[in-house]
């Protein structure tokens, strides 16, 4: 989806992905985990943190409408 929205035009912000990686866990669901696992939520938070500075930065100072 992030590549998706990319290509057609979206202002997406840097490392704005997040996924679970099965494999590391030997095949465990992360919905059957008891917590979620520090990396996880450590790049779930730099996501965030980077989408908001985004944000942030387009609010102080749009692109340009398209003429």
């Amino acid at each position: 989806m992030f590549q998706g929205l990319n290509d057609v035009g979206f202002s997406l912000a840097p490392n704005a992905v997040t996924y679970w990686v099965g494999e590391a866990m030997r095949g465990i669901d992360y919905q059957d985990l008891d917590e979620t696992p520090q990396e996880t939520a450590a790049t779930t938070a730099a996501l965030a943190a980077n989408t908001v500075h985004l944000a942030r930065s387009l609010k102080a100072a749009p692109f340009p409408a398209a003429g």
